[in-house]
């Protein structure tokens, strides 16, 4: 099995989004989240939707996932740059799993496009020495003014995430 990188070309207000309908078809499947407030007909509810709308991973062969590609029309694989004529991209298992640990680890999870984080916003380099992310490896996230500290798990490429850290667990590199 492998993680594919897709593309969901539904609108953000559509009511069976691509995440939704390959989960109702056994699919496994992540899609970054974060919670939203929404006005719905004067009332304001709070809802779970995706950080990035059209970016979604799959959990599958591909001979499993083509024919759903092929009759809808809004899912679209995305394809590798520069690589071989339609090439999907793809995410290593073990990369995956790591990202979902990490973005299920904390309650309030920060999520960043490829561009966003800056060199300046680079850390300390860090191992987790203890608590969920045990093991885990990697750079703080350094902004001006915040008390939290927090561990940047990325995607490269696609997407970064930071997740709260105890200042207990953390020992630098």
């Amino acid at each position: 099995m492998t993680w594919f990188v897709m593309r969901d070309l539904t609108r953000p207000n559509a009511l069976r989004p691509a995440y939704k309908m390959l989960s109702e078809e056994g699919f496994e499947i992540f899609t970054p989240m974060v919670w939203k407030i929404r006005q719905r007909h004067s009332r304001r509810e709070r809802v779970l939707v995706p950080v990035v709308h059209d970016l979604l991973f799959v959990n599958s062969e591909r001979e499993l996932l083509d024919p759903v590609v092929n009759r809808t029309g809004t899912l679209q694989y995305r394809y590798v740059r520069g690589g071989k004529y339609c090439e999907a991209m793809t995410v290593g298992t073990p990369e995956m799993e790591r990202f979902i640990h990490a973005s299920a680890s904390t309650s309030d999870p920060k999520y960043f496009a490829p561009g966003e984080i800056t060199a300046g916003m680079v850390g300390r380099r860090v191992e987790i020495s203890g608590g969920p992310l045990c093991g885990y490896k990697g750079n703080l996230l350094s902004v001006k003014g915040m008390r939290k500290k927090r561990l940047i798990v990325e995607l490269p490429g696609m997407i970064s995430s930071a997740v709260e850290v105890s200042q207990d667990y953390i020992r630098f590199i």
